[in-house]
């Protein structure tokens, strides 16, 4: 990588130097006609003035009109120039830029030499993240509520009771799979209806009704909800922490009070999440806490 900088660097800093001659030539070019311009224009208003007017008969020099030195001196400079423009400079002519050119064709070929050396390992790299993503799901999200200071549950219990976000739960997690760990499916009552439960649990023995599916691993719920649109990760604070890696989404209900509590969700980090929305609610006599929806996606 760091040679594919310094390459981009070399070829960048000699294009603009041939820009830069390119451009300086033609200031030269310029400057010489508009010299030979004036040249001939002041020549002749010389001749002009000494001939019809008698302009500087009465100033000579060696017995000469002083203005013939004036327009000597004046062609000796133009001379100058046009040697300074087409000779001293000749090293940045034809042959100059055929050099230049073929110097940054080579920079250019040993450029896309190196960017095939590393090509395939970046395409495996990409083959293997995409393998990865959908060996996992399409989009996968955690759903959780969330107390000011990251509380979410104590002694396996809910800490508030806000009418609103049980409605939105059941809003958005309706007809997919909601992914838990043993004691979250414990803490219900009965299994939720219209929801695929599946319980991640290193008991092999467990006993659950039937249309529970058991899994050992969040990757392998996930494998098992992979043809779910979006499947929701829904507690607990194990399953929260391992979750964060490999989700694209959080639907979190910000429940604007402290508690003290047992189990807490792990700080969202603003360099990896992007906060969508955010959508404030005061308490009411069904909510007895004031309370924000937010949704995150992954950058």
């Amino acid at each position: 990588m760091l040679g594919n900088k310094k390459s981009n660097l070399q070829i960048d800093k000699d294009q603009l130097e041939l820009i830069q001659n390119a451009q300086k030539r033609i200031k030269q070019k310029k400057r010489l006609y508009i010299h030979f311009v004036v040249f001939l224009i002041g020549s002749v208003f010389f001749i002009l003035l000494n001939l019809v007017l008698g302009f500087g008969e009465n100033f000579k020099l060696f017995n000469t009109n002083w203005f013939v030195f004036a327009i000597l001196a004046w062609l000796f400079l133009l001379v100058y120039h046009t040697f300074n423009v087409f000779i001293t400079h000749k090293f940045m002519g034809k042959d100059w830029e055929q050099a230049q050119l073929e110097k940054l064709v080579a920079k250019q070929k040993q450029r896309i030499e190196e960017l095939k050396e590393t090509l395939p390992a970046k395409e495996e790299t990409h083959l293997n993240e995409s393998k990865k993503k959908t060996d996992l799901s399409s989009n996968p999200t955690i759903i959780v509520a969330v107390a000011e200071n990251n509380a979410i549950g104590k002694d396996n219990q809910l800490l508030w009771h806000l009418s609103d976000d049980l409605k939105r739960f059941k809003s958005l997690t309706s007809g997919h799979h909601i992914i838990m760990g043993r004691k979250t499916f414990e803490s219900f009552p009965k299994p939720l209806p219209n929801r695929t439960h599946v319980v991640i649990t290193k008991q092999n023995d467990y006993k659950v009704p039937d249309g529970i599916i058991i899994v050992n691993s969040l990757k392998d719920a996930l494998e098992v909800a992979k043809e779910d649109t979006q499947p929701f990760i829904i507690g607990g604070g194990e399953i929260y922490n391992q979750s964060l890696e490999v989700v694209n989404k959080i639907e979190l209900t910000r429940v604007h009070h402290d508690f003290e509590a047992d189990t807490f969700f792990p700080e969202i980090d603003n360099s990896i999440w992007k906060e969508t929305s955010n959508v404030y609610h005061k308490k009411d006599n069904k909510n007895e806490f004031d309370y924000s929806f937010i949704s995150y996606t992954r950058k």
